[in-house]
């Protein structure tokens, strides 16, 4: 009885996960500076008139290779010096009364979308490229990953109309300005450069790790010397 018992609680959450959207996953371009550039580009030119990342400086992205003038020429759009934080001029209330919610803050989005399923970049990866036309939704988009989102697909032109079909599978009706890799691709630089804003320090902790590890394996060597000298005599 018991056994049952347990059973039935644990039913709903089995439903739940067996349910649970299979993630693309995103390619990691962690390392490739040119891509994370890239992403910065088509996170202002794209995302940032609704989205802000309060918590992300202009100034941080000169750990990604670019100088105050090159920030200041091309990606300063929303704040005047380069020390300011990305915000944006719309207002909540406003963006409510758009949109039916606030666009979120996307500084820790990538953090922020990890699940059972895949990474915050898996997430990213599929929702930025599984919008579809939609005529019942107020924006006339939806999307797969993200049921009934108040979203438009800000990036329709450069990826094109799709549709879902009647086997549940989008199709292409109409092409974009890129080839489906090229948007992708796109995509992959976008994704890359939300999961650097969600921690800047990461690639910086990851090869600080490795140097620590291979400090205290060369400790271990000499500490072990140092113990079979010290007790050589009593062994």
């Amino acid at each position: 009885m018991k056994k049952l018992l347990f059973a039935l609680l644990l039913a709903p959450l089995a439903a739940f996960a067996s349910s649970e959207l299979a993630l693309d996953q995103a390619p990691d371009k962690s390392n490739d500076m040119a891509a994370l550039q890239h992403g910065a580009q088509v996170f202002v030119n794209y995302c940032l008139g609704c989205h802000g990342a309060s918590y992300m400086r202009y100034n941080r992205l000169k750990d990604l290779a670019l100088s105050d003038a090159q920030i200041k020429d091309n990606l300063l759009f929303t704040a005047d010096k380069v020390g300011e934080p990305m915000r944006i001029a719309m207002q909540r209330a406003d963006a409510k009364q758009w949109f039916g919610a606030a666009p979120p803050d996307l500084t820790v989005i990538a953090r922020a979308r990890a699940s059972e399923a895949g990474s915050g970049a898996d997430w990213l990866y599929t929702y930025l490229r599984t919008f579809y036309r939609d005529d019942s939704r107020p924006t006339g988009w939806n999307n797969v990953v993200f049921a009934n989102v108040g979203m438009p697909h800000v990036l329709w032109e450069l990826q094109g109309d799709q549709v879902m079909g009647a086997d549940h599978k989008l199709q292409l009706a109409k092409p974009g300005k890129l080839k489906p890799e090229e948007y992708d691709a796109v995509v992959a630089d976008l994704v890359a450069y939300l999961q650097y804003m969600g921690e800047p320090m990461a690639q910086f902790r990851k090869q600080l790790g490795i140097i620590v590890l291979i400090f205290l394996a060369v400790l271990f060597v000499f500490a072990y010397a140092l113990k079979r000298e010290y007790w050589k005599d009593v062994h």
